[in-house]
């Protein structure tokens, strides 16, 4: 293990311990991490002494803030790839822990988001703790949720899924396991025993039994007490319909999120909509991926992306120029062109 590989593994006792390794960039992925962790499945799916895998972050500050944003960025400016190429084999990884056949743990402690919940939340042990913030950002900076995003918040009770999706929220632990994105609370300053006692684990129920001894309960939540409002105005067939009830309410709550809809991009937005309800009719998360990596690919060839992380990454004007600029503007057609066929170039996990 060399402490500078932004990706490091460690056999402790029966687990095979995965940590990302770039804490001043909290934890954001790259084509080569992607690999890596890919490779040390391999590793730990054929070796008969590792019973579990457990991933987490380095530095403290999260688990994963996502993707290299940077890098798609200067990517699609340059009309580059390289992007594509790296969602691709990022898609197949989430797919390959949704089905992973040893206990995948996932430590989603501080900052999760974007491709960290595509590491983590399609795991079947998934902890968070009260430094945990989970979230699908996309849509403000004219991207769409993926990484199997939208399969996981598709299930989420009533309409709370949709609610993330759009906003991109952030949410914390209680909040979290409410949704399905993670199963148990362990406050953090329990995480270095419960690592050290997994170790110890020789067979997978031993694993989940000691994953239930360390956790307990997590404080409340925010989400529960405004599922009347939220399950009534996103049942609404258009994100503009969507918007008209929350303004129409009389809730301040709802209010302030359709204020905070108004400024992410409309493409994104009505694409996400129609991503979430697709996904809710797939049945495998392969299937939402393969969906995924459609639209990924069309907006990366698009406008807003590019806008977006200029706006809200690069220059940091917080003033991004959508194109369409409003909600009214983006057609059904536009809509549907994210979730053509690429041909030759598609994903095809759900074929395999």
């Amino acid at each position: 293990m060399n402490d500078d590989e932004p990706v490091l593994l460690h056999t402790e006792g029966h687990i095979l311990r995965i940590t990302l390794n770039r804490p001043r960039a909290l934890n954001a992925l790259t084509h080569s991490m992607v690999r890596g962790i890919d490779e040390a499945l391999t590793l730990a799916a054929d070796d008969g002494a590792v019973t579990a895998v457990v991933i987490g972050g380095a530095g403290g500050r999260g688990l994963c803030a996502g993707g290299d944003i940077r890098s798609i960025y200067e990517d699609a400016r340059a009309g580059r790839r390289a992007s594509v190429d790296f969602w691709r084999d990022e898609y197949r990884l989430n797919a390959r822990i949704a089905r992973f056949p040893k206990p995948y743990v996932a430590l989603m402690d501080g900052i999760v988001m974007g491709g960290g919940v595509g590491v983590s939340a399609h795991g079947d042990v998934r902890i968070v703790t009260e430094r945990s913030r989970v979230a699908m950002p996309e849509t403000g900076i004219g991207f769409v949720p993926d990484v199997g995003g939208t399969y996981l918040l598709a299930a989420a009770p009533g309409e709370l899924g949709t609610h993330l999706a759009l906003t991109g929220g952030a949410v914390g632990a209680a909040d979290a396991m409410l949704c399905g994105l993670a199963d148990h609370f362990v406050p953090s300053h329990r995480l270095a025993g419960l690592t050290t006692a997994l170790a110890g684990c020789a067979t997978p129920a031993e694993v989940k039994d000691t994953v239930r001894r360390y956790a307990t309960d997590a404080p409340g939540g925010e989400l529960a007490a405004h599922r009347p409002w939220i399950d009534d105005c996103y049942a609404a067939d258009t994100v503009e319909e969507i918007i008209d009830r929350m303004l129409n309410s009389g809730l301040p709550a709802a209010k302030e999120t359709a204020d905070a809809l108004l400024t992410a991009s409309p493409t994104a937005l009505e694409v996400t909509l129609a991503a979430v309800r697709r996904s809710a009719r797939l049945s495998s998360p392969e299937a939402a991926l393969d969906q995924e990596f459609r639209v990924s690919c069309r907006a990366f060839a698009g406008h807003d992306l590019v806008e977006g992380v200029r706006a809200r990454i690069i220059d940091k004007d917080r003033t991004p120029r959508w194109n369409p600029a409003a909600l009214g503007d983006v057609s059904a057609a536009d809509v549907a062109r994210h979730f053509e066929p690429l041909g030759d170039g598609e994903l095809g996990l759900s074929s395999l």
